[in-house]
């Protein structure tokens, strides 16, 4: 966790990008019965269930799955944004690899990315960025590795509760 003078620039620095990021949004509606344990989704890809924790505002999607010294297998996390936008993520204080799946309104995959660990303490200027390359309002984050083994494919749909989780997110 950052401290002090650490924290405002990081804080500034999160300020910038939800402000470069709102640039580019579209609309999205739709709320979500959550399943298995409270904070978590659910949702089956390529015949496997995984159970993610939400991330539904401003402040769990900065965080992430930052300082996790692990992700179980059938574990990992589901951010959604109020509206569909252009998004990328980094490895901001990763300790593992990523991977990362981008979903358009409609839980169709727009992307993938297998995203590497960075050094700790990397400025956020120097971070890989890793984008949705189309506007995303999901995106799914799982341990590294776990892409290969899916199959995804462009397109795809993945199915969740997609208007409920949309009507949730702030």
């Amino acid at each position: 966790m950052v401290t002090g003078l650490g924290a405002r620039r990081a804080i500034a620095t999160a300020a910038a990008w939800t402000a470069l990021l709102l640039l580019m949004t579209g609309c999205g509606s739709g709320v979500a019965a959550p399943t298995g344990k409270p904070g978590t989704q659910a949702v089956t890809i390529a015949g496997r269930t995984f159970h993610l924790e939400l991330a539904m505002d401003d402040a769990s999607r900065l965080h992430g799955l930052s300082d996790r010294a692990e992700i179980p297998a059938d574990g990992g996390m589901l951010f959604v944004f109020p509206q569909p936008r252009s998004v990328s993520f980094v490895m901001r204080r990763c300790l593992v690899p990523i991977d990362i799946i981008y979903l358009d309104p409609n839980g169709r995959v727009v992307q993938t990315h297998a995203m590497q660990v960075e050094p700790y303490d990397t400025p956020e200027r120097k971070l890989r960025l890793y984008p949705s390359q189309w506007p995303a309002q999901f995106a799914i984050e799982l341990r590294g590795g776990t892409l290969e083994t899916l199959g995804l494919q462009l397109g795809q749909k993945i199915d969740m509760p997609l208007d409920a989780l949309k009507q949730q997110a702030r």
